[in-house]
């Protein structure tokens, strides 16, 4: 489940989140996105896809197009997040070093 809402930062750089009751109570993973703006589009409003999403989404089909390994990179986190394989914490860089082999 994604819930995506678009917020101000304000200058002191703190939030006050209201997480909606379907939300499950635990551990969750929140991501911050800049969002992008143009001089013409109001400081409240949006517009258009991230640079990313941008650059890889069809114009006609509007469906978004990432090559193999984006998409096996993307389905291992949202099998982690469902908990269909089990993810591993890193205590260290060096504990992250070892199992990565360098």
């Amino acid at each position: 489940m994604t819930i995506t809402q678009t917020v101000d930062i304000p200058e002191n750089r703190r939030l006050v989140i209201d997480v909606p009751p379907e939300i499950p109570v635990g551990r969750t993973v929140l991501a911050f996105t800049p969002a992008p703006m143009s001089d013409n589009v109001a400081d409240d409003e949006f517009e258009g896809d991230c640079p990313l999403c941008a650059k890889y989404r069809d114009p006609e089909t509007g469906e978004l197009h990432f090559n193999a390994e984006t998409i096996a990179g993307m389905q291992e986190v949202e099998d982690m997040i469902s908990g269909k394989i089990p993810v591993k914490w890193h205590t260290s860089l060096d504990d992250l070093d070892e199992m990565l082999g360098l």
